[in-house]
């Protein structure tokens, strides 16, 4: 990797606390009272991000890091991984007008926040101590296989993003877009 490239990259401890951060925040915005369309927005939203982050680890993260320590914790993710994927497909094939998808989405939220918590206080830190001049290196395998699992699903989230957004937000946006549009317009008639 050139060196402007690793300089761009985020190193591979660094892209998984922006998983759990986006992943978070996303988690932050749903309410049980929220209209269906916004919930099945968020809950595809973090049912995807959590897929391919769990598959990002089990493919590179965690190989790297089992050959150079026998962290307890490691042990422990793959299987609570397979458990989001258990709760992730039941959601999947709910409503969310079930009255069990709240329910469902609320213990996947309780999973992955006590696996982030796992993670964060001792597995990241121990690589971070062991593998310090191969996270760059693993960031970037980790991004080249994120963009290959993404691209066939850019129509997915981009449909999951403008369900979770409020209507006056999607407003809003369509509005300055088309100001910008005809602002635009303007400026190269000038």
């Amino acid at each position: 990797m050139n060196p402007i490239t690793s300089a761009l990259m985020p190193n591979a401890t660094n892209m998984i606390r922006l998983d759990h951060t986006h992943t978070m925040a996303t988690f932050h915005q749903y309410k049980t009272s929220s209209k269906p369309q916004v919930k099945r927005g968020l809950v595809n939203t973090v049912c995807l991000a959590l897929e391919v982050h769990a598959q990002l680890e089990e493919e590179i993260f965690y190989p790297a890091v089992r050959e150079v320590t026998d962290n307890e914790a490691i042990k422990k993710a793959v299987p609570e991984h397979a458990e989001m994927k258990r709760l992730i497909a039941l959601l999947r094939d709910m409503e969310p007008e079930d009255v069990r998808y709240d329910d469902t989405f609320m213990e996947l939220m309780r999973d992955v926040m006590h696996h982030v918590a796992d993670e964060e206080t001792q597995i990241l830190p121990e690589a971070e101590r062991l593998l310090q001049d191969q996270l760059g290196e693993l960031g970037g395998r980790m991004m080249k296989r994120r963009l290959e699992l993404v691209a066939p699903r850019t129509a997915d989230i981009a449909v999951n993003m403008a369900r979770a957004m409020p209507a006056p937000s999607i407003a809003m946006l369509a509005g300055a877009t088309v100001a910008g549009v005809l602002l635009g317009r303007r400026l190269m008639r000038h």
